[in-house]
């Protein structure tokens, strides 16, 4: 069976400035500002929620199927590379008269950022129908067009897929009835602790009015590991210290790649969380979101250092 990753794909254009926005940004002329950075590198890493969420699930053996909008525009380069990692692309719908959503990121010499973001086609996500699909056991529902979120929780919903509530970005453009109804609808809800702080504000809800609605609650928290809320009480979870940290970009989709693994194989919340919490840290060792590639044979031979003992 196979497990509906329910998010978006985006381009990310990480630009470097050799020097300080500080030094040529007047600041009493802010009101009238019109400056141009010359950024001689730039990379393009391919993201979006859902696209780092399924790279992470394909490399545990899972079999994830992405389902998203890509703009007409621009959507080949991500379609080939969907193929060529073997992800499905059968409810990945490409938008006519359309840009994929992208992400333009500038980074000064003090790690400084200046950031726009097109949402594109991610804005169209609705058209896509969670309930529609075949051959479903698991799903999750990751940032997305605001629209596309609602519609895709209560598809899973009607089509009895249990599922993942992963707000993340998606909680600004979301009301606190919104999130409340997806919160019910949900069988998971997973977030960062930052963001667990600004759901229980917008929802009106503790941690254990959350809790209470789901199976499971996951917070995580960084360097700190991750906490799970479930009926046995609360299971913490250590982070896996990684070899060397190069980019935390895509961490928190590379857990929840782990975390859907788990559930998916009924592992258990302690090996569960384990897992996610690994992920994450193979992850952070490596530019980009996908990028890092180790074999079943090297997260396994990673748990066993973690942990002491073996993970499949």
């Amino acid at each position: 069976m196979a497990t509906l990753i329910c998010g978006s794909l985006a381009y990310d254009n990480i630009m470097t400035f050799q020097g300080r926005f500080g030094d040529h940004i007047l600041p009493d002329q802010v009101h009238m500002l019109n400056i141009s950075f010359l950024v001689p590198t730039m990379r393009r890493n391919f993201g979006g929620c859902a696209g780092n969420i399924a790279y992470a699930l394909k490399l545990l053996g899972g079999d994830p199927k992405i389902m998203a909008t890509l703009g007409a525009a621009d959507s080949q380069l991500y379609v080939d590379r969907l193929d060529a990692l073997g992800l499905s692309t059968e409810y990945v719908r490409v938008l006519p008269d359309q840009h994929s959503a992208q992400c333009f990121i500038t980074t000064d010499l003090a790690n400084n950022q200046i950031t726009a973001f097109h949402p594109g086609a991610m804005m169209e996500s609705h058209l896509n129908r969670a309930d529609e699909t075949r051959g479903i056991s698991l799903g999750i529902v990751a940032p997305d067009g605001a629209r596309g979120m609602r519609e895709h929780a209560e598809g899973l919903a009607r089509a009895g897929v249990p599922f993942v509530f992963d707000p993340g970005q998606g909680l600004p453009i979301l009301d606190g009835v919104e999130l409340c109804r997806m919160i019910e609808l949900a069988t998971y809800v997973a977030v960062n602790d930052y963001e667990a702080k600004l759901l229980s504000n917008k929802t009106g809800w503790s941690i254990e009015d959350i809790k209470s609605r789901v199976d499971a609650l996951v917070v995580t928290r960084g360097e700190h590991g991750a906490q799970i809320y479930h009926d046995d009480g609360v299971l913490d979870v250590p982070s896996v210290k990684a070899h060397q940290v190069v980019d935390p970009t895509g961490c928190g989709d590379a857990f929840r790649g782990g975390l859907l693994y788990g559930i998916e194989n009924k592992l258990g919340w302690e090996k569960t969380g384990r897992l996610a919490s690994l992920m994450g840290s193979l992850k952070i060792e490596h530019q980009g979101p996908q990028t890092y590639a180790p074999t079943r044979a090297e997260i396994e031979e990673r748990f066993k250092q973690a942990f002491g003992n073996s993970l499949f």
